[in-house]
């Protein structure tokens, strides 16, 4: 039938197009649709590319065989319109998926839950309640999901009105209630988590719907390809665990530090780390890592505090051991330039002791675990992890069989016995917290503050509906 098919297509004049993947392997290259925000797509502290949803794409397009190539639209409507137009084969932006949207656009595979949540600033009185919107000042973004839901609520509250823009950002508006310039805006629970680290006034009122599945979008098609490419790719890394290891990567240090951490870390950036600032950057200079890694680190240990102490008598600010003092030839460790340089030089010891196979970020996320806990202990931790199916070499694996160290039906198998196996969990998150949070206060005093957009916002009334 097919050959038949074939020639009389051939004898009318006619060609069957090759399917879309095919087209696309023979250009060499993706072409995605994203947006420039915190949990999709950005630029990173050392000037290259991450977030979680430009990692997905990469791994997708090795799985494919081809680079990609990433456009950034101004506008949420613009991400649909994109696909739909052929200037995009996918859209890759922490899209929800709506009744409304699917009318439009097909959906991939789900791969992040999300709720969408009124925010609002500390200190004001907290919304609990669609009627505790009305008559206050709610700004949104144009064409979202977020604006979808208020459509549909307005239905019911008739009194209910908001302010949508069409050129700003989840993060713009949740600047925005920080500043007290607003006095609510609608955002996902993913990007209020990862903004709450560097706008610590903002609060969640309520969550205004259930949770609600983020997928790819791409054009509806009957040639299907490329669909079923990308449900393969996310059936594998949902099986061998991928999926979950960059959520881990991008999500799972958020929510570590509280309002009160987040305030006297950054009175403290500006009282305490200009005294140790050069000692930081010169014990990066001689080991190779970043200084404000180590600053973040010095900061969990002892708050840049050069006499603290613990109860089990390390001290200093690297708050070293003595044994490991003096396997670093420190002499004081109340000297904060000696322990700065030991607690350098002891991270680039254990940096030695890590398998050469395993790559960053997951490398530097087991030294900070073996500087907390002691490397046999890390190392227990992984035989666990591998006896368990997981990954050794992962810290997203590990950090799951690390708290079984206190247990005894576990840390009874392994060589060096029990360990309270929570806190280097604590610990790397915590460091990874602050590391994140004192690179964005070094941008904030590099950059201009941006400008207000020039084009008006589209204010929506229930009369104007």
């Amino acid at each position: 039938m097919a050959v038949v098919l074939a020639l009389l297509l051939s004898l009318s004049g006619c060609s069957i197009p090759p399917p879309l993947l095919d087209r696309i392997k023979a250009g060499g290259e993706l072409v995605v649709a994203t947006r420039n925000s915190g949990t999709t797509y950005y630029e990173g502290p050392d000037g290259k590319m991450t977030g979680f949803e430009y990692d997905l794409v990469k791994l997708f397009a090795q799985r494919i065989g081809v680079k990609v190539r990433f456009i950034v639209p101004n506008r949420v409507d613009d991400l649909l319109s994109s696909i739909i137009e052929g200037k995009a084969h996918i859209t890759a932006a922490g899209l929800t998926i709506t009744p409304n949207r699917e009318t439009r656009i097909r959906f991939g595979p789900s791969y992040h839950e999300i709720t969408q949540q009124v925010v609002y600033r500390s200190g004001s009185l907290r919304p609990k309640k669609v009627d505790d919107l009305i008559g206050k000042r709610l700004e949104i973004l144009a064409d979202s999901s977020h604006e979808e839901e208020l459509q549909r609520l307005q239905k019911q509250y008739t009194g209910l009105s908001w302010i949508a823009h069409r050129e700003l950002e989840s993060s713009d508006l949740l600047q925005m209630v920080q500043d007290g310039q607003i006095d609510f805006t609608i955002a996902d629970s993913n990007e209020v988590a990862v903004n709450r680290r560097f706008m610590p006034n903002i609060r969640v009122g309520f969550d205004l719907t259930k949770p609600q599945q983020l997928a790819w979008a791409m054009a509806h098609k009957d040639d299907t390809s490329l669909y079923e490419a990308i449900r393969d790719f996310f059936t594998v890394i949902k099986k061998n665990g991928t999926l979950a290891q960059l959520k881990e990567r991008h999500y799972g240090h958020i929510g570590r530090l509280n309002f009160v951490d987040t305030r006297d870390f950054k009175r403290h950036i500006k009282d305490r780390l200009p005294k140790y600032e050069a000692f930081f950057r010169a014990a990066a200079e001689e080991t190779g890592f970043d200084w404000q890694l180590l600053a973040a680190i010095g900061y969990q240990e002892s708050h840049w505090r050069p006499n603290a102490k613990s109860p089990t008598g390390v001290r200093g600010i690297m708050m070293l051991t003595k044994n490991t003092a003096k396997q670093m030839q420190v002499e004081d460790r109340l000297n904060p330039e000696q322990s700065i340089f030991g607690g350098s030089r002891y991270l680039k010891y254990l940096d030695t002791r890590i398998p050469p196979r395993i790559e960053n970020p997951d490398r530097t996320w087991l030294i900070l675990a073996g500087y907390n806990v002691g490397f046999g202990h890390l190392e227990d931790a992984r035989i666990l992890t591998e006896r368990d199916g997981g990954n050794p070499d992962k810290w997203a694996d590990i950090k799951q069989r690390l708290p079984l160290l206190s247990r005894k039906k576990w840390y009874s198998t392994v060589k060096h016995g029990y360990a309270r196996g929570q806190e280097p969990v604590n610990y790397v998150d915590n460091v990874r917290a602050y590391h994140e949070l004192l690179k964005w206060t070094e941008r904030q005093k590099q950059e201009p503050p941006p400008e207000q957009p020039s084009h008006p916002a589209l204010a929506i009334s229930p009369e104007a509906l």
